[in-house]
C-alpha cells in the first residue's frame, strides 16, 4: 500500500511488559501500535518485557495494524540489548527515541540491519535538525514527543499549542519533503474527550497523518478526526469526474462549487479517496 494512503489515524501505545494489554491490542480499531519498552517499563521490568513482547508479537493476532517497538535510547544500558531484539521480532519498525542526529540513526541501523526506523522527535535540537533526519535512507516516520519537548521549552500548557508550533511545523515540512509518516504527540487528559477532539482536529489540520494515544478511549475520536470526511469524499469525487469531463471536451479548467479545478485538486482528491478505500478495508 502506498505508504500515503495508509491510514496512521490512531497509534496506541501499549506496554510491552503487559500480557493483558498486549492481548487486548488485538482486538482495537487502531491503524498502528507502538509496543514500548521504554517509559511505560520499569527498569526491574526491561529485560522480562523484551522476551514478553518478541512472544506476543510472535503469536501474531495484530492484522494489518503497524507494529512498532520503541526501544530504550542508545544511551541507556538497555537500549542496544533492545535493538538486537527488535531486530529479531516481527515487527513493522524500530522506533528510537530523543532522535536528535544521524549519528543516532547509524548507530541502531547497525544494531537491527535493514528493518524500517522510527524517530521520536522531542527535543529543540531535533527540532533544528529535523530536515537532515528526515532525510536518513532508512527512516520512515516521525513521532512527535510533545510532553518532552514543553518540558524542554519549559512552555506553559496552552489549548491551541503555540509555544510549540515552531518545532511541530519544522518536523511536518521536513516529513512531507521525504514522504515520511508523522504522527502528533499524545492528549494526556484521556477522560477529556472535547479537549482531545479540539487537539486532533487541530492536528488533521496542520497535515499530520494521527495522533498518537495513551489509552483506547481515546482511539474513537482520533479515528473520525483523521479520516476523510464524508463531504471531503463527495467532493473529491466531484471534482475528479468535473476535471475528467473538461478533459474530453478539450478545456482546461473545471468549476465545483464555485471553485476553481486543477490537476492538483484531482491529485489531492485522488488521494482522499484512496485513503477512505484503505480505511474501509482496515474496518472490514
Amino acid at each position: 500500500m502506498d505508504q500515503r494512503a495508509r491510514p496512521f489515524r490512531s497509534v496506541l501505545y501499549i506496554p510491552g511488559s503487559k500480557d493483558r494489554a498486549l492481548e487486548k491490542a488485538r482486538g482495537l480499531p487502531v491503524d498502528a501500535v507502538i509496543f514500548d519498552l521504554e517509559d511505560a517499563v520499569s527498569p526491574d521490568e526491561k529485560e522480562n518485557a523484551r522476551n514478553t513482547l518478541k512472544a506476543a508479537l510472535a503469536q501474531g493476532g495484530y492484522g494489518s495494524r503497524m507494529r512498532v517497538v520503541r526501544i530504550n535510547g542508545l544511551d541507556t544500558q538497555w537500549g542496544a540489548d533492545d535493538a538486537r531484539a527488535a531486530a529479531e521480532m516481527d515487527c513493522d519498525a524500530v522506533l528510537l527515541p530523543k532522535v536528535e542526529t544521524t549519528g543516532q540513526l547509524d548507530a541502531l541501523a547497525e544494531l537491527i540491519g535493514d528493518k524500517p526506523i522510527w524517530a521520536m522527535m522531542e527535543t529543540p535540537r531535533a527540532m533544528l535538525n529535523a530536515a537532515e533526519i528526515a532525510a536518513y535512507p532508512q527512516l520512515r516516520g516521525f513521532v512527535m514527543g510533545t510532553n518532552d519537548l514543553a518540558k524542554e521549552l519549559q512552555t506553559r500548557f496552552r489549548a491551541d499549542r503555540l509555544p510549540m508550533m515552531a518545532g511541530l511545523g519544522l518536523c511536518l515540512l521536513a516529513a512531507k519533503a521525504e514522504g515520511l509518516v508523522i504522527v502528533d504527540g499524545v492528549y494526556n487528559a484521556f477522560k477529556d474527550v472535547e479537549g482531545l477532539k479540539v487537539e486532533c482536529d487541530q492536528g488533521r489540520d496542520m497535515g499530520f497523518d494521527g495522533k498518537t494515544l495513551i489509552h483506547p478511549a481515546q482511539i474513537d475520536v482520533a479515528n473520525s478526526a483523521f479520516a476523510p470526511s464524508d463531504d471531503e469524499i463527495d467532493l473529491a469525487r466531484r471534482q475528479i469526474a468535473a476535471f475528467q469531463d473538461t478533459e474530453s471536451a478539450g478545456q482546461g479548467i473545471a468549476v465545483v462549487d464555485g471553485k476553481i479545478v486543477e490537476n492538483l485538486h484531482v491529485v489531492t482528491a485522488r488521494e482522499i479517496l484512496a485513503k477512505a478505500d484503505a480505511i474501509a478495508a482496515l474496518d472490514a
